[in-house]
């Protein structure tokens, strides 16, 4: 029955063409239950890893595995808000299509351009990290040539595969996946069966800060709400969508938690470390392990970069259909059937970011946005319950509380932000609503 529909659809498709009717092609549904699962958890597990553990343990020392679950728990919250407004929906768009949904066009509007640019300064930040940590294995990548001709190479390779099609993007982002747990992995089977009391006893902190530790934390566990965005190119996306959200933050926790736990019983010292995941593995392995650990690296971010060029296009996408972006960016290619347009303007932006400016500048304002991009779809939890004339596939128990403790605690993280912050939030909104004043315009 399903050949049959797919031949009929075929011959229309071929009656509408020669009657000069040409049907637009629409997105292919070919990313399974756990591709998707992989994708949420590539999106998390990103660069962060590798400096995370001596961050957190600069902040609570010892205790920093106990921080780790902490924060995982407290982002829970949100996820569970995702898995059920996020169970709803079935066309592309993420949090951008939630918001639109919940709360109108011109709040969804806010939300999506907000999340397109957290997700391309995160994108500059990760090109900043490739060359950084490739530089150590290639030192010709550290020069001004070699840095812009690594984020061009890397640009343009993450795009072909994006341009090709959805499920060759879909399988290299499970690869990179796979690829970049290895070296955890191995961290985490070899560092928990060599903890050593000496070591664990040089994590000492005078003054413990545990609010800046689980802040740094929940910002680590980012990038969830980034990999639900391709929900029109999932099979089953009511049904996949809370189970990818919850299956991959309870395996990114434990990833988290035993990283942190496996580094600071093995390395001395932890909170000095820059690179502290290649100094855990020196300590292990030697020379060897150090290398492996600078490759992660290397694997980690090439992965995320996939996934980056995979799901933040969709948001453009969906906003271009919308009539809210520029009409071309909602074309999808004839014969890969992919949003062409929106991937290569997105790889062209974030190219442009990456090369002029530093890690530290397109990373500073990621968390604020995010933040914002969490508060709309928890918030949304409640009214979508209230106007939808369908329960969601995926219900939550106790909703409308855990709703409410969601956007609580964004609004906790979002007051300790700097005045500058706000202002710059502020600016990139305004800038939001002038393009889309001209669209309309034109």
């Amino acid at each position: 029955m399903v050949v049959l529909l797919r031949r009929v659809s075929q011959t229309s498709t071929r009656t509408d063409l020669s009657n000069d009717r040409v049907t637009r092609p629409s997105l292919v549904r070919a990313i399974g239950r756990w591709s998707l699962t992989a994708g949420v958890i590539n999106a998390v597990i990103g660069s962060g890893i590798f400096g995370l553990p001596s961050a957190v343990a600069s902040l609570v020392g010892a205790w920093s595995p106990v921080a780790v679950i902490i924060a995982g728990c407290s982002i829970f919250i949100v996820i569970l808000c995702f898995a059920e407004v996020g169970s709803r929906f079935e066309d592309v768009g993420g949090p951008y299509l939630y918001a639109r949904e919940a709360f109108g066009p011109a709040v969804g509007f806010h939300i999506g351009w907000l999340q397109i640019w957290t997700r391309l300064l995160s994108g500059a930040a990760a090109l900043n990290i490739l060359v950084a940590y490739l530089a150590l294995l290639v030192p010709e990548a550290g020069t001004a040539t070699g840095r812009a001709l690594t984020m061009t190479a890397s640009v343009v390779l993450v795009t072909t595969i994006n341009v090709i099609g959805v499920r060759s993007a879909a399988r290299t982002v499970n690869v990179f996946t796979i690829a970049k747990l290895m070296p955890l992995a191995l961290l985490i089977l070899f560092g928990m069966f060599h903890l050593r009391p000496e070591a664990i006893a040089t994590q000492v902190v005078s003054n413990p800060n545990w609010p800046e530790a689980i802040l740094l934390l929940v910002f680590a566990y980012g990038g969830f709400e980034s990999a639900v965005i391709a929900a029109s190119e999932a099979r089953n996306p009511k049904s996949d969508t809370a189970f990818a959200l919850i299956t991959a933050m309870a395996a990114v926790t434990f990833v988290y938690a035993f990283v942190q736990l496996s580094v600071i019983g093995v390395l001395p010292h932890a909170s000095a470390s820059a690179t502290p995941i290649a100094s855990a593995l020196r300590e292990l392995f030697g020379i060897t392990g150090s290398t492996i650990g600078s490759i992660a690296v290397v694997v980690s971010v090439s992965g995320w970069l996939t996934g980056f060029a995979l799901m933040t296009p969709r948001i453009v996408f969906s906003m271009a259909e919308h009539g809210e972006m520029p009409a071309f960016l909602a074309s999808v290619h004839r014969r890969y059937r992919t949003p062409h347009a929106a991937i290569a303007i997105n790889s062209a932006v974030v190219l442009a970011l990456g090369l002029y400016s530093n890690f530290a500048q397109a990373a500073t304002f990621g968390a604020i946005a995010r933040l914002c991009v969490f508060a709309s779809t928890c918030a949304g939890l409640i009214l979508l319950r209230m106007h939808s004339r369908e329960p969601a596939p995926f219900r939550l128990p106790h909703g409308r509380l855990i709703s409410i403790v969601g956007v609580t605690f964004c609004a906790w993280l979002l007051v300790t932000r700097t005045f500058t912050q706000m202002w710059i939030l502020l600016a990139i909104m305004a800038s939001g609503a002038v393009l889309k004043r001209l669209v309309a315009m034109f």
